[in-house]
């Protein structure tokens, strides 16, 4: 497949904020004239009975896969009507199942929660494990907003290595929007002074090379894509969240290191996340 036609994969379970997600990436796929693959990976469901399914003569997974998937396809084409939308359900592990579909997506997405209890949970756990592990930029959608992807906007992107800063460029230019570039930094405890001439020092240093370090990531950034330069002393995972309140999507990056196989998520990502209150894309760096 071309990676011009590769898929927006949406990770769905039945479940209002997954549907959300559709929502989200049903307007990102118009965006970039792409089609949407609605994936439910069911695995989890093999031990629940169905009266339903009996009734029709097929496992009750199968019938719960079905209901859930035209569901959301449903959901997208009452959304975006010319949209092309592809269904799957896959009996395995949504884990596994979605850093597979990674593997041949333009963008994956996700909901933040999945139907309670212990689901919710599992499905909150997948979504890090996921973000954590997959090959192409991942989108969380999570907070109040309603989640509608608009012409113009603002963009957060937390700048570190170079790969978030050319997806949210590449957003903004979709989208008409200006993004706010954040390099957030903090001055080490051990290098204070209580000399008041010299307190402030330390502090100024490490603004300074912040500043630095955002101008080199933002070096050849395209003239079409109106930025603006933030430099903030705080914790990144802090400084971004604060950024999120007014943000349509913000954005952050996630070190991938070959053959290492623990989670490889990051605190920043991570944390933001968990407290983020707009949409949060996770975009690998991969070492060489």
């Amino acid at each position: 497949m071309n990676a011009m036609d590769l898929p927006i994969v949406v990770g769905v379970d039945g479940s209002e904020p997954s549907l959300r997600a559709v929502d989200w990436a049903a307007d990102e796929a118009a965006l970039r004239g792409l089609p949407l693959r609605l994936v439910y990976a069911s695995l989890w469901e093999r031990y629940e009975g169905d009266a339903l399914a009996r009734d029709l003569g097929k496992p009750s997974e199968q019938v719960r896969a079905e209901d859930i998937v035209v569901t959301a396809a449903r959901r997208a084409h009452r959304r975006r009507a010319d949209l092309k939308v592809l269904t799957d359900t896959l009996p395995e592990e949504p884990e596994y199942a979605l850093v597979r579909e990674s593997r041949t997506a333009a963008l994956l997405v996700t909901g933040t929660r999945g139907r309670g209890g212990m689901a919710e949970a599992l499905l909150g756990s997948v979504s890090l494990t996921v973000a954590g592990h997959a090959h192409c930029p991942m989108v969380v959608v999570r907070g109040s907003h309603d989640n509608a992807v608009r012409p113009g906007g603002r963009i957060v992107v937390g700048v570190g290595e170079g790969a978030p800063v050319r997806f949210a460029f590449e957003e903004a230019r979709l989208r008409g929007a200006t993004v706010e570039a954040v390099r957030a930094w903090r001055s080490p405890a051990r290098e204070t002074t209580d000399h008041p001439l010299l307190a402030g020092e330390p502090a100024r240093l490490h603004e300074q090379e912040a500043a630095q370090a955002l101008e080199k990531a933002l070096r050849g950034i395209p003239a079409d894509v109106e930025v603006h330069r933030r430099v903030v002393e705080g914790h990144a995972r802090t400084v971004l969240a604060d950024a999120s309140r007014d943000a349509d999507l913000l954005i952050v990056g996630a070190r991938r290191r070959p053959r290492h196989f623990g989670l490889q998520l990051g605190r920043v990502a991570h944390g933001v996340l968990h407290h983020s209150v707009c949409p949060v894309a996770v975009v690998p760096e991969h070492d060489g």
